[in-house]
């Protein structure tokens, strides 16, 4: 039996208001005409055209879009790692020009110090930031807490499990109370089981924490069940295709990502990222290297 799904953008009158109410908060992150230009020894390349984009206070905003479409170039300018070419990003009306404690980055290789304890990790950028070893110690066990690790406080990295690495950095991120957590595939490495598990950490910690959020990611699994809003770009140049306003409501479990709200979004995503008109039948050069008579298709 066909059901015929609803279109993505039909949304309950409790999804409308939510987003009303999204929308209703301050501006945390403003992102105003950006560009980014790469030159190479074929000429310029665009990795990023014309950007303009607006977060809210507490709000968590996914990242998607097809291979070169700039989206690790797009969080590096956010953290503060690389500059634009031309517009600018501004973090509570504040113009970002580099790396600063109003954000903070989680990276999918795992970045913790190795000679360092779950504690002594956390308390590193609280220690940067000048404050006593006591005070650091003591907030660097109050997020330690928060992400589930109390009984790892005093391991280091390589007695962790992967998941354990990942939330330990952002724990770390966490500590110095950034207005932004950026995330850039923060679960690109881990097996499916234990990014499921990443998944419903992270909710769990951004429901308790004064946190706006932008995830990058590949998964539309993934941006759908985390995200308020998703924002996707496509490729040559990165530049914004649209804004979707997830309609899956909140608080999300798993058994939503078979819900009809859920799997119509995900197939429009899908068509925005890998438009059948786009795609490309690669076929590969016959070099039998078997021969039982056998017909493999």
């Amino acid at each position: 039996m066909n059901v015929e799904l609803p279109h993505y953008t039909d949304q309950t009158p409790e999804v409308k208001k939510r987003f009303d109410e999204l929308k209703s908060r301050k501006v945390i992150l403003d992102i105003q005409n950006l560009n980014r230009v790469f030159e190479t020894g074929d000429g310029e390349v665009v990795a990023l055209k014309n950007i303009n984009f607006k977060a809210y206070r507490r709000e968590f905003v996914c990242v998607v879009g097809p291979s070169g479409c700039g989206k690790s170039t797009f969080i590096r300018i956010l953290a503060g790692l690389d500059e634009p070419t031309s517009g600018q990003v501004l973090v509570d009306g504040n113009s970002v020009s580099g790396p600063g404690p109003d954000r903070g980055m989680v990276f999918q290789r795992y970045t913790l110090f190795p000679w360092l304890t779950v504690k002594q990790n956390v308390m590193f950028g609280l220690e940067m930031s000048n404050h006593s070893k006591t005070e650091s110690e003591s907030q660097a066990l109050q997020w330690i807490d928060l992400v589930g690790l109390e009984k790892f406080a005093n391991a280091y990295p390589d007695q962790l499990s992967g998941g354990m690495r990942q939330r330990v950095a952002i724990a770390r991120a966490l500590a110095n109370r950034p207005r932004i957590l950026l995330m850039d595939e923060p679960f690109g490495a881990l097996d499916a089981q234990t990014r499921c598990q990443m998944q419903s950490y992270l909710m769990q910690i951004w429901r308790n924490v004064d946190i706006t959020i932008v995830f990058i990611t590949h998964d539309l699994d993934e941006s759908l069940y985390l995200a308020d809003r998703v924002l996707v770009l496509k490729a040559n140049p990165g530049e914004v295709q649209e804004i979707i306003e997830v309609p899956v409501p909140r608080p999300r479990n798993p058994d939503q990502f078979v819900s009809p709200e859920f799997l119509a979004t995900k197939k429009h995503l899908d068509t925005l990222i890998h438009p059948q008109d786009d795609e490309e039948k690669d076929d590969l050069p016959i070099m039998r290297m078997t021969n039982v008579g056998d017909e493999v298709e």
